[in-house]
């Protein structure tokens, strides 16, 4: 199903369990559809690329509701304007990115809440942390200052089924109340039913509510 009104954006909220949030990743398309979205109740919204989000954020500052989180791979000569731009770091994938944020958010004297990107499976395709890095780095990671350290993110490989892609939130969930850490960001418009039944808190939905990308 692609949302096509606000009947069918209420049918997927309201199927959400307490306590899971919806994040309808607009990369890929304009501000209008952005704004048709947020005229269905939506206030959070993801970007993947710097460039793209900053014009659709200026044609959007009448909407000051929006809040906006950065999906993307976080190159680090983006760093600082993304700490600029938005409240949600989701990809945050290595320890030196980790603190280089925790350095510009200093001096931007900014706080942006962040998620951990974890792979629990080999997947060349993806970046992250490994559970042992982030465990042998735990003291450092949360003695950064200016990082609201809020959860975890994953994103299965391709080839898994349902059953492992469930497994595989699952662990993630364990991993993050483990760490004491509230939000598992993790589940996408193919995987976001196994996602919240894995313990996700933020499922991230960009073709099943906007449909194919315009830009």
């Amino acid at each position: 199903m692609i949302l096509t009104g606000s009947n069918d954006f209420k049918l997927i909220n309201d199927s959400l369990p307490a306590g899971v949030n919806l994040l309808a990743v607009s990369k890929g398309h304009n501000h209008e559809s952005i704004r048709k979205i947020f005229s269905y109740g939506q206030l959070d919204f993801a970007e993947s690329r710097l460039q793209e989000a900053i014009p659709k954020k200026n044609n959007l500052n009448d909407l000051k509701q929006l809040r906006w989180h950065f999906v993307g791979t976080l190159q680090k000569n983006k760093v600082r304007g993304v700490i600029k731009e938005f409240e949600f770091i989701h990809s945050v994938d290595s320890l030196p990115l980790l603190e280089r944020i925790s350095r510009i958010s200093q001096e931007e004297e900014k706080t942006p809440s962040i998620f951990l990107q974890v792979k629990f499976r080999e997947d060349p395709n993806k970046g992250g942390f490994l559970k042992q890095d982030v465990l042998k780095s735990w003291s450092k990671i949360i003695s950064l200052k200016n990082i609201n350290l809020i959860g975890l993110m994953t994103i299965p490989p391709l080839a898994l089924n349902s059953s492992q892609r469930k497994d595989l939130f699952c662990e993630c969930r364990k991993f993050a109340n483990h760490l004491e850490l509230k939000d598992c960001s993790m589940g996408m418009s193919n995987d976001w039913q196994e996602a919240v039944e894995g313990g996700s808190t933020w499922i991230r939905l960009g073709s099943l509510l906007f449909g194919k990308r315009q830009i």
